[in-house]
Order: C-alpha cells, then structure tokens, then sequence
C-alpha cells in the first residue's frame, strides 16, 4: 500500500469543460493560471495564443512535494503485500525455471507499461498546459487532444478508467477479507480445537471492517499504516526463517508446470504486480518528477528490487513447500508453533489495518460522482450506509468465494490485465498517431503485442480461476 499522500484522489471539477470538437492538438501555447495544483484544468482552449516557448509543467510542481527517496518508498510499500506472498503458488502453477523466467518478463512488461503511462501523462500535461493528471485525466486528455475520430471518446476514457479503478479496489477488498478470515481461521481453529467454518470468521472480520471502513480523513489512517508496515516487516523475517529452516528439495519439482495452469500464473503474477492505480498518485506527488523515469529512475529502481523480491520468494517458497502451497505463503508455516502462528496473526492484522487505505480509493471515486446528487445535510449518514452496504456485499462476494487462490488469479486476470498492461498500451498508442510511432510503426506493434498479450491473459486467467471456483463448489457438493 501507498501511503496517504500517495493516494490523495482527484478533486471534483465544478468549472465548465472547454468544447472538445476542435481542440489546437499539441500547440505550444502558453497560458498563464495560478491554478497549479495537480488536478488543474485546460484553459479555455479557444483563447490560447501560439508561442515559441513551450510550457513545462515540472516547474510548476509543489516545491514540497515527495522527494525520490519518499516516492521509491511509497511504491515500494504499494507492492510488497499481499501479492508477495502469493507468488509461490504463481511458481506451483507454472513450474520452477518456467515461472522464473515468466516473472522477469513479466515483470519487464509491466514496468515498461508504467513507464509508457507516465510518459504520455508528461507529455499531454506539456500539450494541454496542466501541472499534472491522474490516471483517468491522462486517458480522458489523450483523447480529447488526440485524432478526431477519438476526441468524442474522451469521456468514455475517463469514466473506463474510473470505474476500472473502483472495481479493482473492491475486489482487491474482496481479497483481502478472504486472507484475514483464512488466517485466523487456521489458527484459531488448530489451536482450539474447533472446526468452524472459514465463513464463519468471514462474518466476523465483516465487523473490524464495517469500522474502519468509515474513516474518511486520510491523516487518521497514517497510524494503522504505520502499525501495518510493521507486522508486514516482521511477517517477512519470520517466513523467510521458516522457508530455509530445512534442506530444499528441488528434484520433485517440474521445471514446467501442466499447460493448463499457465494462466493461473500470469493471473497471480500480474496481480502481485501491478500497482498501476498507485503509480500516477505517487508520481503526481513529487517535486521533481523528472526523477521518477529515466536511469536508475525511482521506477527502474522499485520495479527491479519487486521484480527481484518476487522472483526469489516465489522461487525458494514453491520448493520448500512443494504442491501444497497455498495462496498465501504464510498459510503454509506450522500450525500450532508459536512463531508460525504469530506470523499469520500479524499479517492478517496488517491487512485489516490496510483495508481501510485500500478502501479509500475506490469510494472517493465512486463519491466524487454520486455525491452531487444528495442534499449536503444528508452527505453524512449517505456515505455512512455507502460505505456499509459495501462491506457487507464485499463480504458476501468473499463468503461466496472463500477460496484465496481462484479469487486472486481472477482479480488479477480481469482487472489488472486492463488497467496495467491494455489501457497504457492503448493510450500511448492513440497519444502517437499517426506519424510519431517510430519506424515501420514499430510502437504499435510493440502495443498491440501487449494488447494482445492482456486480453489473453484475461480471457484465459478468468476461465481457469472460474474453472477451479466452480471445482470448489462442486467438491463441496
């Protein structure tokens, strides 16, 4: 998880939109506003005047924004969580020397996918005048500055954008009520000797939820996060303990997993992954942006230390627990010790404490478009039931589903295969037609490669996890 200020949602923009049906595509005009916070607005467009000197929107950034160090930290933090620790089923599904060499790639593919991202959100700030955009901003301006045939289009962008965002922090919500109820089901149950169902805890972890879930002000969730950061940390030496606490045996293990469990894979992977709602936010927090691309870069930087992480947690934790590893490595330390089980209780509390950062996102979003359409008195006992009615549908979907491996490979294949990888490639391309795709148009074919490669990433990662949760279903039968 980013941190607070890394997920400071966009404003709601009150002022009237500037007609889209013949924006001055890439005009190097300049305009002079006071207005240059990152959520800015294009002037009006009619009223620009041709200039020599193009504008450039790092030199009005905060000059007390993150520094490199607080921006490397934050996607850090995004990335090293839940997605980790899933990364030795990904390895069971795909097979040692397979799934290494997928997750560099992989890993390659998605940062080249942040980086276009990026990129293109500089460089339409530079041509439209704005200090910086979201993710949705940037898709929605690309647009609306972009060929004709496109510019009609522009708020469709946005709103995809938008509602993928809220989609997956809901079902990454989802996830994350699933983890928590599974670990302390493990636990409780073992060392109590009783046998209630996961569903059971499911219900229960609903409770914590329903509270945290109603905190509103960002700054009064910095302590949990803090709190998190911790448990995470020391989850972390304790799974690594447990992990090498015995000879690894490598023989029994195929270097190449069955065909069919290959999408599972790149499900789990590109979920543990992306981060790509987190990145703009950091990004557009930064004083000097210029720093977050480039080499090393605060990206390169993150991605190679994740990239890395993930590959030797996912290698050494497939062969130290084998077939029977689960969709959370922590799910897997010894029952009944007390050191295995204090992992797992940190780190499902860990999570709960997050739930209310990673529920934040989505209902700002989802605020910021319905909030308008109730009277101000009645703001604060409309969200107070949002926000409830949420919960507990989230924890209906996660009784539903109660399974952590098919969940997670079924967020991962629908909703980060779209937003991480589809829409940057998209948007990139639409930003360089017709005549800046390089020779032979080599970056439209680079992007409909990872097109391409997203859609069947989707399709084929969500037959296989709906696959295995209908198995489930049916094994209960």
């Amino acid at each position: 998880m980013a941190d607070n200020k890394g997920f400071t949602p966009d404003e709601p923009d009150t002022r009237p939109s500037a007609p889209v049906e013949d924006p001055p595509s890439y005009t190097n005009a300049v305009t002079k506003s006071n207005d240059f916070n990152s959520h800015s607005n294009l002037t009006d467009k009619n009223q620009l005047s041709l200039s020599e000197d193009p504008y450039h929107p790092f030199e009005h950034r905060d000059p007390n924004g993150a520094s490199a160090g607080g921006a490397l930290a934050h996607l850090l933090k995004s990335s090293l969580g839940t997605g980790i620790l899933a990364m030795p089923m990904a390895f069971h599904n795909a097979g040692l020397a397979f799934g290494m060499a997928m997750t560099l790639i992989v890993g390659f593919l998605c940062t080249h996918c942040v980086h276009i991202l990026v990129k293109t959100s500089h460089d339409i700030c530079r041509d439209a005048k704005v200090t910086s955009l979201g993710f949705a901003e940037t898709a929605e301006k690309v647009f609306e500055y972009g060929p004709k045939g496109m510019r009609p289009y522009s708020n469709f962008a946005k709103q995809f954008v938008d509602i993928g965002l809220m989609a997956t922090y809901y079902a990454a919500a989802c996830v994350y009520i699933v983890f928590i109820a599974t670990s302390f089901h493990d636990v409780i149950n073992y060392d109590c000797g009783i046998n209630w169902d996961v569903r059971i805890y499911i219900a229960l972890t609903v409770i914590p939820c329903l509270l945290i879930g109603q905190i509103r002000d960002l700054k009064w969730l910095v302590p949990f996060s803090m709190m998190a950061n911790i448990f995470i940390v020391v989850t972390f030496v304790i799974t690594l303990y447990y992990m090498f606490d015995e000879p690894l045996v490598y023989s029994d293990k195929p270097l190449i997993a069955k065909a069919a469990n290959i999408p599972l894979f790149f499900a789990t992977v590109i979920f543990a992954m992306e981060g790509i709602g987190v990145v703009m936010p950091v990004e557009n927090s930064m004083k000097k942006p210029q720093h977050f691309l480039g080499c090393p870069g605060v990206l390169n930087t993150a991605m190679i230390t994740v990239v890395s992480l993930y590959a030797v947690i996912g290698f050494f934790g497939y062969v130290r627990f084998g077939d029977q590893v689960r969709g959370s490595i922590t799910l897997n330390l010894p029952e009944g010790q007390w050191l295995g089980d204090t992992a797992k209780l940190l780190m499902a509390v860990a999570i709960l404490f997050t739930f209310g950062l990673q529920f934040y996102v989505p209902n700002e979003i989802l605020w910021r478009k319905i909030g308008h359409k109730f009277k101000p008195e009645k703001h604060n006992i409309t969200q107070i039931l949002l926000r409830s009615g949420i919960i507990l549908l989230s924890g209906g979907v996660a009784a539903a589903i109660p399974n952590l491996e098919p969940f997670i490979s079924l967020v991962g294949a629908v909703f980060f295969s779209l937003l991480g990888i589809f829409v940057p490639s998209f948007v990139e391309t639409v930003y360089l037609w017709p005549d800046r795709l390089g020779v032979c148009k080599w970056k439209m074919v680079k992007n409909i490669f990872l097109g391409v490669f997203s859609i069947l990433a989707l399709v084929a990662g969500a037959v296989a996890s709906i696959n295995e949760i209908i198995e489930m279903y049916s094994g209960e039968d």
